[in-house]
């Protein structure tokens, strides 16, 4: 599943890339204004996840705080760092870009998920290494917001492991 998945938002023709984008900049700033959240940890895109650069730059722009995770270790829940829009990054063992200069802060009260896909009932797929599955197991929990383009919806059992997110936003909304 995680191959179909992979394939089908690589295959994305770059015009419809840019336009689901823009689609979901809007509907995270939109999240943001709605839940007054004012620290946020956000991912930086890889494998041909959605890019929000833009509304992280909006964002900053409105005084929240950006957060980006940071694998500590490989069997560890996710850390986080503070992020500036500009600043140098570096890529970490996992080849993930992080700030240069890591400055730790705690653990943020909202966050950005990326997934490869998601279900019916708001359970991620991600690509199988637990990082997310770990940090959203931590207390106290975070909110949580899967981005997610919507021809990644899946049917896949619920694991028990899993933890629902709170909502998922694709470019349909």
């Amino acid at each position: 599943m995680r191959k179909r998945l992979l394939a089908a938002r690589r295959a994305l023709e770059a015009e419809t890339r840019a336009r689901w984008d823009r689609a979901l900049c809007d509907h995270v700033l939109a999240w943001q204004l709605q839940n007054k959240c004012d620290v946020l940890g956000v991912y930086w895109p890889l494998r041909d996840e959605p890019d929000l650069h833009p509304a992280y730059a909006e964002l900053a722009r409105r005084g929240v705080r950006l957060l980006l995770p940071v694998v500590v270790r490989r069997d560890a829940a996710l850390e986080f760092a503070e992020w500036d829009i500009g600043e140098a990054m570096v890529k970490d063992a996992m080849g993930v870009a992080v700030p240069a200069e890591l400055r730790m802060a705690p653990y943020p009260p909202a966050l950005l998920v990326p997934c490869l896909g998601y279900n019916a009932h708001r359970y991620r797929l991600g690509y199988g290494g637990g990082f997310y599955d770990r940090t959203l197991a931590r207390e106290p929990r975070p909110a949580t917001v899967g981005v997610a383009y919507s021809i990644t919806r899946a049917d896949f059992p619920d694991d028990s492991h899993d933890v629902a997110l709170d909502a998922v936003l694709t470019e349909a909304g």
